[in-house]
């Protein structure tokens, strides 16, 4: 089997090493560079399948070499980890082009489960496109001028595909299972992360977020907030051949 090349951007040495030491124990090859001028270097010579960033480093900062990283390579995987909690720093993190995030302090299960399922959505197989694999009328949901194909992690908006991630996936699922009905915001929460602390239910609006960019060039489809209560979404065709 293939193994994984991780780029792991770390400034503290001492969970560098642990880190490190883990991932190489599963079987993934890892690049470590503690340093924030160093990265974009090592990048190039290692030649990475995915990125695993953290935000706070010397001299450059994770959301800084996130985007270095998105021009030399638009579809590599970015993971940040970070100890920032606020809703605002975690959109700069989507914004500069990451990916998915990790939370300090984490298990390193949880970390290698985030890298695989984003190694796997970046996977040219994932995409669909041969003629066995093309989907079926009920893989798909037709939101306005969008499709989305939850089995594939898509959504399509006429020839530009965007991939999604396992979360946001989830979470689109599950707002157009509710259709035009209000859907609770603990609900969500006990889904997808469950349970309904305070930092989830920060994470739900930077994913509610993220999918309100995703859908703004249709204007009929609409994620609405019910202030104090959850979200109703609209913008599923009625008789659409493609429920969840």
């Amino acid at each position: 089997m293939t193994h994984i090349k991780l780029l792991y951007v770390e400034d503290e040495p001492f969970l560098g090493k642990i880190v490190k030491e883990s991932l190489e124990s599963r079987d993934f090859e890892v690049c470590m560079v503690a340093d924030g001028r160093e990265v974009m270097a090592q990048y190039e010579a290692f030649g990475p399948d995915l990125c695993v960033l953290d935000i706070m480093l010397p001299h450059r900062d994770g959301y800084e070499l996130a985007r270095d990283i998105r021009t030399c390579n638009p579809k590599i995987p970015l993971l940040f980890l970070t100890a920032k909690t606020q809703t605002d720093d975690l959109l700069k993190g989507f914004q500069a082009g990451g990916n998915d995030y990790i939370r300090k302090p984490f298990s390193m299960e949880e970390l290698i489960v985030r890298i695989q399922n984003l190694y796997q959505l970046a996977q040219p197989g994932t995409q669909g496109t041969s003629p066995a694999a093309e989907p079926t009328p009920k893989d798909r949901v037709r939101l306005g001028r969008y499709l989305f194909f939850p089995q594939q992690y898509e959504l399509h908006l006429g020839d530009q595909v965007r991939k999604l991630s396992h979360r946001e996936t989830e979470l689109l699922s599950i707002l157009i299972e509710n259709g035009n009905y209000k859907v609770q915001r603990r609900d969500i929460l006990m889904r997808v992360w469950g349970d309904d602390s305070f930092f989830n239910s920060r994470n739900l609006d930077v994913y509610i977020t993220r999918l309100r960019d995703y859908l703004r060039d249709d204007p009929a489809v609409e994620i609405v907030t019910l202030k104090g209560v959850g979200y109703l979404f609209k913008g599923v065709e009625s008789g659409t051949s493609g429920g969840i």
